[in-house]
């Protein structure tokens, strides 16, 4: 079962199990009030207190398989979290590496105009872009070495690859397998059918 899947699933037991445990516990608050204000005699007493008891019991039951949800939820939410991560680690190492090797092309611009080299005007724009103080004292160093022999450089960003497409870090967390198994998941209405027999 995939993550998202395993996360909708129980989510939906815990919600399922909340509203059954209100509707009990308003039932149990009624069985109480009954047992204070209206002393009757000892066969409705016994009921009423049959009833609560009952009612408690099947209380207890509900908390405890919703208590075991909510901790495989929570358990599911750290995987989660660590797919998305992972997922976005990699896109920023990526994106690292390639502002270091943008950062590097650069510098080799700056370092041929000042040499007094003749560079592609994407390459000085892309410098321009960058750094304008650069620009201008490697266009300053570079007005003074031009009676030098000047060499004809090729762009660097022309051989850039195709931009990478990264996964989706949600979609990655959420199609992750959950992993081991989850607890049974057991419907309100067995838990309450047995609590009560």
């Amino acid at each position: 079962m995939k993550i998202g899947e395993a996360q909708q699933k129980y989510r939906e037991q815990v919600h399922s199990y909340r509203q059954q445990k209100s509707a009990l516990t308003k039932q149990l608050e009624d069985v109480r009030k009954k047992l204070q204000h209206f002393p009757a005699d000892k066969e409705t007493q016994e009921k009423y207190q049959s009833e609560a008891a009952t009612l408690e019991l099947t209380l207890d039951a509900l908390d405890e398989k919703e208590s075991e949800y909510q901790e495989y939820l929570d358990q599911l939410a750290e995987r989660y979290c660590a797919y998305w991560n992972a997922t976005v680690a990699e896109q920023q190492k990526d994106a690292s590496a390639e502002y270091a090797a943008d950062v590097a092309k650069v510098m080799e611009v700056a370092r041929r105009i000042m040499k007094g080299a003749i560079v592609p005007a994407s390459d000085e724009r892309k410098l321009m872009e960058f750094s304008q103080d650069m620009y201008q004292v490697a266009k300053n160093i570079g007005a003074m070495a031009r009676n030098e022999k000047k060499e004809k450089y090729d762009s660097l960003w022309e051989d850039d690859k195709e931009q990478k497409e990264y996964d989706d870090p949600q979609e990655v967390a959420e199609n992750a397998s959950a992993g081991p198994a989850g607890p049974q998941i057991v419907d309100v209405s067995q838990i309450t059918a047995c609590s009560v027999e």
